[in-house]
């Protein structure tokens, strides 16, 4: 039992690490792309495009339809990481760096533990919340001494502090979603939901500035479209749902580091020396939040999946118990 467990954790662990890594290229990308297309046709274009691709996988694998709460519970999640985090992160960074953007991704991993108590109701022990404040203060910590916080509040951070709380919310609620129907379904579906809304709000978007750019931003608003909108979901949601989603949150910690470093290997923005000593510090937290035990998480597959066979175990041996009185 406990190398199933030890092997769950790790699974859920290599799975979240894949999501994040697809995910640090996310704000670089959009930087690239709203440069020469749309905001709201990057934000909701690549929506669209995604929800092609899941509508294709759910065919293909003859997927089951969500129940009514489901479906509601869907549409959460589509508000949070379909809709609110492409259009705001894509508003904000007309104007803004991938560099400041970072800043986003820094509040986000708490902001996702707090939304995990609420909505799938996870209990992290203190040392979690310990080794999570640690981590978030580094990050803070780097950015300000890199200088990408200006130490305002401007418009393109009230959209990013938007874009934080909407993501966080589609998050929680879609990793306590994906205990259900899977990582995969759960962000699929979710692109379906939100059809309605990308759709026309994209072709408004054409008809308002027909989409012209180069290369470099379409191969941008693919990657967006393929990898950030779609497979990168298919780890990050698994990996919440097996290992926790608080628990397992933690690991975006690590991607405002890779993110600052994509935008100083792909855009040419600056970083300063102080990334790698921060880059440690935030990895040594990481370590500590995915090494903390507390109490029996809702989180984990495992822990469901146990529950319900004890239940299953408890009504059969009260129905042998009520026919042998019978007898």
């Amino acid at each position: 039992m406990t190398d199933k467990s030890n092997a769950t954790v790790a699974g859920a662990i290599t799975a979240g690490a894949l999501g994040v890594l697809g995910f640090s290229l996310s704000l670089p990308a959009t930087r690239v792309a709203v440069q020469e297309l749309d905001p709201w046709f990057v934000a909701f274009g690549r929506a669209v495009g995604a929800a092609v691709l899941a509508a294709a996988y759910l065919w293909l694998t003859r997927a089951p339809r969500p129940t009514a709460a489901q479906w509601r519970r869907l549409t959460v999640v589509a508000a949070g990481v379909v809709a609110g985090f492409p259009l705001f992160t894509s508003l904000a960074l007309t104007s803004e760096t991938a560099s400041h953007g970072a800043v986003v991704v820094t509040l986000l991993p708490a902001t996702t533990a707090v939304l995990a108590v609420l909505r799938a109701g996870e209990r992290p022990p203190p040392a979690f919340w310990l080794a999570g404040g640690a981590g978030l203060l580094a990050v803070l910590t780097f950015l300000a001494v890199s200088g990408t916080v200006h130490g305002t509040l401007s418009t393109p951070d009230l959209y990013l502090l938007a874009a934080i709380a909407l993501c966080g919310l589609g998050y929680a609620e879609g990793g306590a979603l994906s205990r259900e129907l899977g990582g995969a379904r759960t962000i699929c579906w979710a692109l379906l939901v939100a059809l309605p809304v990308t759709v026309p709000l994209t072709l408004a978007a054409v008809w308002r500035h027909p989409p012209q750019a180069g290369p470099t931003a379409w191969t941008a608003f693919t990657y967006l479209t393929v990898i950030s909108m779609f497979l990168a979901f298919f780890a990050w949601y698994a990996g919440l749902a097996r290992g926790g989603i608080a628990r397992v949150g933690q690991i975006q910690l690590a991607q405002p580091i890779l993110t600052l470093l994509w935008s100083a290997l792909l855009l040419g923005e600056h970083l300063a020396p102080s990334a790698v000593v921060a880059a440690l510090a935030v990895l040594v937290c990481v370590v500590l939040t995915q090494r903390t035990r507390g109490q029996d998480r809702p989180g984990c597959v495992d822990t469901v999946m146990r529950r319900r066979h004890e239940n299953t175990g408890q009504r059969v041996g009260s129905a042998r118990d009520g026919s042998h009185l019978r007898r």
